[in-house]
């Protein structure tokens, strides 16, 4: 059984409402929420999406506080030994039962941190040379199973990531840089090497990002992450360092 966390933050500005309902509608056909619990953090969302999330067990905040700190909330009513998914409002899964192949997959390499689904726009790659190089990796193999191939990266990012709960032991929770938004799954994924796990793909299981950008929220998100880029350098310095704690109480 996994926890799956959904932070939900659609305004009438930013026109996201309906990126929830297809996002929805691809969990309920895609994986078995009678197995795996999916909890919706409603970022104080506009009208139309709150009658959407009426149906589905949701956690309703009077104000945005970011998807970080939103996510943590819901990872917060996490069982023992129980792996945690962030997941973004605005993706298509083209695969059943993906959630019991991934937590497969992490079984089956338990030093696997953070296993994402892999967006068709990320520059990660076998054949670059530089930060984004890649390496493709078959897991060990047991007579009859299935064969299982991830894509070893140094960085997982968003639209759907698993946690590994032994990684969340070491690391604890979510963090972000300014007060809504701000380098979380770089962060995440750097604090999840620094703690001895791997970060990797499951590159077979094709996902569709369905919300295309070049809108005023997608330019916000832009902004912010680069009036916070000097702070992103001096944590990640002293993260790698020591100075600086791994460890983010959820």
């Amino acid at each position: 059984m996994a926890l799956i966390a959904m932070a939900v933050h659609d305004t009438e500005e930013n026109g996201r409402t309906k990126f929830t309902k297809i996002t929805l509608q691809c969990l309920q056909e895609t994986v078995d929420l009678s197995k795996h619990n999916l909890i919706c953090i409603d970022n104080n969302s506009c009208k139309e999406t709150k009658e959407l999330l009426k149906d589905y067990n949701t956690i309703t905040l009077p104000e945005n506080v970011g998807t970080a700190k939103a996510i943590n909330i819901a990872w917060r009513l996490r069982n023992d030994n129980e792996h945690l998914i962030k997941m973004d409002n605005d993706v298509v899964i083209h695969y059943d039962n993906w959630v019991d192949e991934m937590e497969q997959t992490i079984e089956c390499d338990p030093l696997i941190g953070i296993l994402g689904l892999k967006r068709k726009d990320l520059l990660e790659d076998p054949y670059r040379n530089d930060f984004y190089k890649s390496t493709l990796r078959m897991l060990k193999h047991h007579m009859g199973d299935r064969w299982r191939i991830v894509e070893d990266v140094n960085h997982v990012m968003g639209t759907c990531q698993m946690y590994n709960y032994r990684l969340i032991n070491k690391i604890g929770g979510l963090n972000q840089m300014g007060s809504l938004y701000g380098f979380d799954d770089s962060l995440a994924s750097l604090r999840s090497q620094l703690a001895g796990f791997r970060n990797s793909f499951l590159p077979h299981i094709d996902i569709d990002h369905i919300d295309n950008g070049g809108t005023n929220y997608q330019k916000w998100k832009e902004e912010t992450a680069l009036s916070f880029m000097q702070k992103y350098n001096e944590t990640k310095e002293g993260m790698t360092n020591g100075t600086i704690p791994i460890y983010y109480e959820l």
